[in-house]
């Protein structure tokens, strides 16, 4: 009796699971026939929860600062003021007829790439069925991409100033003084596709990926994401893919030349400065490449605040290319942590000493 109580327990959604095991102990233990009967009407209740009241909707309100956080990773009143920066609409109608009020579907969205949880586990929190909540999630996502996109192509942002990015980054130890900022890719790991593996298999990291490149500048900020590309790719011709380094020369073709640093995998050219190859270095270029190597970190630290503040985006059990659009999520979780960084600064930041622009201004 015990094992199949449990097991009915696990399979449904609890908050606690310590407090559901402890009551089940309990349960088995106890000698009392009330009491016995007691838990089991409290244990059935858990197991079959009253539906919600028709119309339900998720109240922010109800929520403490430190829930909110936790659950969303933005507070109470940012979750409000990003609202309407990304002026997310008042109500979306989805392709089925399903709606939701657009803070409904923004908290569904944050909290899908928060945790990997599976959506049938967020079935407490928004009461609504999981392919409802599928649909509402994708209709977010589709919105926010198609709107705000460019903001991680276009290289025009008002918030970018190279003079004072590579200024940071010379007076945090860098020997360049017109570097202002850093280009590296990442490789996505994701679930072994049932066709084409050969075209996402990548021979140096050894699984299934797709790869985005990234520039970081010191005030810790994603200025460019291009992506996705096939795994096998190299990164060097990643960069060759986006364009980048002709972005870089229009940019450049009346003002003083600026430069991206790069690691060994990267070609050397004008606007992209390489550490120095081979096995026997001078004393200066072991010195140049210790110095810059010291600043250039600052790009794995972003990746690691993306993919730490949304672990849906690195358990790759759950990215599966032909069942949901992995690369979309990853661009508006970059997207989103660029917000996160306007409001709540980074180690990058941190570190170089710049502050990020106002979300406001990020977001024009």
């Amino acid at each position: 009796m015990l094992n199949t109580s449990y097991q009915l327990l696990v399979n449904c959604l609890f908050s606690s699971r310590r407090d559901i095991e402890e009551m089940l102990l309990l349960w088995d233990t106890s000698r009392c026939r009330e009491e016995r009967e007691m838990i089991e009407l409290i244990l059935i209740d858990l197991a079959f929860p009253v539906p919600p009241p028709l119309g339900f909707r998720i109240d922010l309100n109800s929520f403490t600062e430190e829930e909110c956080i936790v659950n969303f990773r933005f507070g109470k009143d940012d979750i409000q003021r990003l609202v309407r920066a990304l002026a997310i609409p008042e109500t979306y109608i989805c392709y089925n007829r399903s709606t939701a009020t657009g803070i409904e579907a923004f908290l569904m969205l944050l909290r899908r790439l928060v945790y990997p949880n599976r959506l049938r586990d967020l079935l407490n929190m928004f009461q609504r069925s999981e392919p409802e909540m599928s649909i509402i999630i994708h209709e977010i996502l589709n919105d926010i991409y198609n709107r705000f996109g460019h903001l991680l192509t276009n290289l025009d942002g008002g918030w970018l100033d190279m003079r004072l990015f590579a200024d940071a980054v010379h007076q945090s130890g860098g020997v360049l003084q017109n570097c202002w900022g850093f280009i590296d890719g990442t490789a996505r790991h994701c679930a072994r596709p049932i066709r084409n593996q050969r075209l996402l298999f990548s021979g140096h990291k050894r699984f299934h990926c797709i790869k985005f490149q990234s520039v970081v500048t010191p005030n810790g900020l994603i200025a460019h994401l291009f992506g996705p590309i096939e795994g096998r790719r190299h990164d060097a011709a990643m960069l060759y893919e986006s364009g980048l380094l002709d972005q870089l020369e229009n940019m450049f073709a009346n003002i003083p030349d600026y430069c991206l640093y790069g690691d060994p995998a990267y070609p050397l050219r004008r606007h992209l400065i390489t550490p120095f190859r081979g096995a026997h270095l001078t004393e200066e270029e072991t010195n140049f490449n210790r110095s810059m190597s010291n600043v250039r970190v600052a790009v794995e630290w972003t990746f690691g605040k993306l993919v730490n503040n949304f672990a849906f985006l690195d358990f790759h059990k759950n990215q599966k290319i032909f069942l949901q659009p992995i690369a979309k999520y990853y661009i508006v979780g970059a997207l989103l942590i660029n917000c996160h960084t306007c409001l709540y600064r980074s180690q990058t930041s941190d570190f170089f000493d710049v502050n990020p622009p106002k979300l406001e201004d990020y977001l024009q």
